[in-house]
């Protein structure tokens, strides 16, 4: 079977604007997709340069198919299960900055350059001072972008209309802003000047940006068949849901250079995307973690049948509605579309998302997914939220256990043992305490300031409604106990 290339895609070549650093699954189907469409729609006209940030592995793949590939996206669109294929055309090259060094720092040079995207993990926007600028390339992200940058700003005499914009998707707040002082702060540690540290400042643009789009990667298992159906070979095929969104903020308007809603791509500029993170924790993340450990006990083991249990899918829906939504300072139909995208997410039947996987580190994400709406409710309407409430009295249920194995506290559905996972002196406090009669219990784990930042038993009725519904748990069961919550 032929491998996918050039002249099979019929790739154009465009001028280079943005350079990329990251080769993985996620921006290829992500920001490199959505250059495409703006390629194609005759919005952007641009090529994507990837380069390869790390010093293990290999882009033997790319260029082997001249950096073509086959995104296919899967999941429920207009209420149908369908996949999706597009090859996209968007990579001009691939370059390894530790083999090819001097092509890599060539690129700095490029006239047409605008845009350097990056995905290092969240670790890789680290300010690392034993980084060298003779390294060729530094070893952080930071330092490998500030000597890139300083290569541009000597290339072009410090033209202030060379500047470049940065787009980090690295999942931390304030990507663009913690990067920026990284760099600032590299170039001081290098002595690199004022003049250039003030180019950095006023001629380049650092945006912060908020992602969301679940890509699950290359289909292992599927990838033959997948071949045989598109009628050449693809060794990059990326799968991913059909849901996505890009908000970008900027103190600078860069709708214009950048103009991909103008494509119909679901990219949002602001000038403050905490709204949009507060609903995407609130509201996607939220209602997994308000959700999951009830399912579980349920008997569900996936977030697609915990959808397709009536009772589970209800309990959703209320919380999210009823109790979370009304906390969010967005206009309440832009939060109930996107909630309603977020159930439509969760019913995609290609993503087998195990509810045990996401129950990892379970207090620290009620802290920070759902006590605030829950806290955000008991302010606004005086009363607590019943699912919220009710959530918390299933993660203590979910937490009960009394011995620690693997580095596991191990709890029990029935006979089926599952493993609890958390930060060992939670797990700990837990084997000590989940023992206890239901309220002792509830009144350890509520009033535990280094769980929550706070006493949460002093919340008013709190204590005494997590205490009741842990009862009920514990006498009637979990789904009986969900029923009875209505």
């Amino acid at each position: 079977m032929e491998r996918i290339c050039r002249k099979m895609t019929g790739k154009q070549e465009r001028p280079i604007k943005v350079v990329q650093f990251g080769e993985g699954n996620f921006l290829r189907a992500f920001v490199d997709y959505m250059i495409d469409i703006a390629n194609e729609s005759g919005v952007f006209n641009g090529d994507v340069v990837i380069i390869k940030p790390i010093e293990f592995g290999s882009l033997d793949r790319f260029h082997q198919q001249e950096c073509q590939y086959t995104v296919q996206l899967r999941g429920i669109v207009d209420g149908e299960a369908k996949r999706i294929n597009r090859v996209v055309k968007s990579v001009a090259d691939a370059v390894d900055c530790y083999t090819e060094y001097e092509k890599y720092a060539n690129l700095a040079k490029i006239d047409t350059l605008r845009f350097v995207v990056s995905n290092t993990t969240e670790a890789g926007i680290v300010y690392d001072d034993a980084d060298q600028f003779e390294f060729c390339p530094p070893k952080s992200y930071p330092g490998k972008l500030c000597k890139f940058l300083y290569e541009r700003f000597k290339a072009f005499d410090g033209a202030m209309d060379k500047g470049l914009i940065m787009l980090p998707v690295e999942l931390i707040d304030d990507n663009g802003i913690h990067l920026k002082e990284c760099v600032l702060k590299q170039a001081d540690h290098w002595n690199l000047g004022v003049d250039f540290k003030k180019w950095v400042d006023e001629a380049c643009i650092f945006t912060s940006t908020l992602v969301d789009r679940i890509v699950t990667g290359y289909p292992r298992d599927e990838a033959a068949v997948l071949c045989e159906e598109f009628g050449y070979q693809d060794d990059l095929i990326v799968t991913g849901e059909p849901f996505a969104l890009w908000v970008i903020e900027s103190a600078k308007d860069i709708s214009d250079e950048l103009p991909l809603p103008k494509a119909g791509l679901p990219v949002i500029y602001t000038d403050n995307q905490k709204p949009y993170k507060q609903r995407k924790v609130r509201i996607l993340n939220g209602a997994h973690t308000s959700f999951v450990l009830a399912s579980y006990l349920c008997g569900n083991d996936i977030v697609l049948q915990s959808m397709q249990d009536e009772m589970i899918l209800n309990y959703v829906k209320e919380t999210v509605f009823d109790e979370v939504i009304p906390t969010l300072t967005l206009p309440k139909a832009d939060l109930e579309a996107f909630a309603q995208a977020v159930l439509t997410r969760f019913n995609n039947p290609y993503v087998k998302h195990a509810l045990l996987s996401i129950s990892l580190n379970s207090v620290s994400k009620w802290r920070a997914r759902c006590m605030p709406s829950f806290l955000g409710y008991v302010e606004k309407e005086g009363k607590l939220p019943k699912h919220l409430t009710f959530s918390l009295a299933a993660l203590l249920a979910f937490y009960t256990g009394s011995e620690i194995r693997d580095k596991a506290l191990i709890g029990h559905r029935g006979e089926q043992e599952y493993q609890i996972l958390d930060d060992a002196a939670v797990l700990e406090f837990f084997a000590a305490n989940s023992g206890k009669e239901a309220g002792e219990y509830a009144k350890a784990v509520l009033s535990n300031e280094s769980f929550w930042g706070q006493d949460l038993s002093k919340v008013p009725g709190a204590l005494e409604a997590v205490t009741k519904y842990l009862e009920k748990i514990r006498t009637v069961g979990m789904r009986k106990a969900v029923e009875e919550l209505g």
